[in-house]
Order: C-alpha cells, then sequence, then structure tokens
C-alpha cells in the first residue's frame, strides 16, 4: 500500500473517530436507571456529564444540571476534562493531518509532510487514548455501584454514550497509528531512491594547451625514451643499420 493511500485511509478514519468522540460529550445517555426487576417502567433516570434527568411514561424530561464544577464528583471532573482534551487534540490532528499528506499542496517537501502527518497521528492516538479514559472510568463507576450489594441508591446501566465514545476512541487510535507508519513507508522510498541514484563515468577529457589554429595529429608518435642505457636498445627486425 502506498503511502498517500495509506494517509487517505488513515486521515477518513481517525477523522471520523474524532466525530464519533465529539459527539459523544454532549450526549445524554452516558447511563440509565436498571429495569432489572420491575415490570412496568414509569420512570426513567439518566444522566451525562452536565446533567441529570427523569423521564416519565408521557416522556416529559424534568432536568437538572450540575450545580457547581467544584461541588462535583471527582470521577465527573476527570471525565469531563478528558473528554474536552480529546476533541482539542483530534481538531487540531485533523488539521495537521491535512498540512501533512501527500495529496496537499502545502506544508514543504515530502519530508517535512512526513513528519507532519506522523505528528498528526500522534495527536489522534492520544485523542483516542483520552476517550477511552474518560468512557471507562465512568463505566467503571456505573459497574462498581450496581454490582455493590451495600449500595442502596439508584442503580444505573451503561448508556449508549459510552458505547459510542469507545467506538470513537477505537478509531482514533486505529487511523493515528496507519499515519504514524506511514513515514515508515516515506523514508524508506526516499533511501532507496537515494541509494540507487545513477552515478555517470568520471569525464577524461583533456583540454588542449596548445594555441587556436594549431592542430595536432592524433597519432602523433611519442618521442623515444632516452631514460634507458645506450647498449640495452631493442631495433625491429625492418630498421636499417
Amino acid at each position: 500500500m502506498s503511502s498517500m493511500l495509506q494517509e487517505i485511509v488513515g486521515f477518513i478514519v481517525s477523522t471520523s473517530g474524532w466525530v464519533l468522540v465529539s459527539s459523544t460529550l454532549p450526549t445524554d445517555y452516558w447511563k440509565v436507571s436498571s429495569l432489572d426487576g420491575t415490570v412496568i417502567t414509569t420512570a426513567t433516570y439518566w444522566s451525562n456529564l452536565w446533567k441529570a434527568c427523569v423521564t416519565d411514561s408521557t416522556g416529559v424530561s424534568n432536568c437538572k444540571d450540575f450545580p457547581s464544577l467544584l461541588a462535583l464528583d471527582g470521577f465527573i471532573q476527570a471525565c469531563r476534562g478528558l473528554m474536552i482534551a480529546a476533541i482539542c487534540l483530534g481538531f487540531f490532528g485533523s488539521i495537521f493531518a491535512l498540512v501533512g499528506m501527500k495529496c496537499t499542496k502545502i506544508g514543504g517537501t515530502d519530508k517535512v509532510k512526513a513528519n507532519i502527518a506522523c505528528f498528526a497521528g500522534v495527536n489522534f492516538i492520544l485523542s483516542g487514548l483520552c476517550s477511552l479514559s474518560a468512557c471507562s472510568l465512568y463505566a467503571h463507576r456505573i459497574t462498581s455501584e450496581f454490582f455493590d450489594p451495600m449500595y442502596i441508591a439508584q442503580k444505573y446501566e451503561l448508556g449508549a454514550a459510552l458505547f459510542i465514545g469507545w467506538a470513537g476512541s477505537v478509531l482514533c487510535i486505529i487511523g493515528g497509528s496507519v499515519l504514524c507508519f506511514s513515514i515508515a513507508d516515506s523514508c524508506s522510498k526516499s533511501r532507496s531512491q537515494v541509494k540507487y541514484i545513477y552515478r555517470g563515468a568520471p569525464s577524461h577529457s583533456h583540454i588542449s594547451s596548445h594555441p587556436r589554429g594549431q592542430a595536432t595529429s592524433v597519432n602523433q608518435r611519442l618521442p623515444p625514451d632516452y631514460s634507458s642505457p645506450p647498449g640495452s636498445q631493442h631495433f625491429d627486425k625492418n630498421a636499417y643499420v
């Protein structure tokens, strides 16, 4: 798979996950009241990170916003911070991915664009981890209260928002990983191109030192070698004595 196709697939998957994570934050049903042992449901209690509501059998909902940030439970404050961080990281990741993809005309050279795309993948992975941690922390609180025999208050079950958040987190992590792996393909291609660059044979042409207008013969005979002693001269068989 080419690096450009990897970047496009990673961008689509991670952006889809970021959209799901962003839609999870304002979703109502983070937890819903348990229906175990009930015959007729007259009211449904549900809650999210911002308010707690009750819906009667006629469909009318009465909600109460959480009064103060400092008066909230610690796990709700942590979930809020993690979800907001996940949305911000996903936003910056999508911007960096658009700049770093090879199909765009901005970002500089291919090497710089590959680094930017890898940085975008890291942002998407962190966004998925933050959202996954928030949803898992909220779900752990719900399940611990549900299976606690000493807990006598209203028990809740996992809401639809948690499953949407988990799906978005997984998509963000997968898409970010694909964007990070695309830089390895780009680096391997660049190294192969550098390795197999054709290097032409060096030129051995000599510039003649004769002035213009004086041609020299190609078959010009070399001057005799007088460095050897006189007695060691060898003559051809056609030489005249």
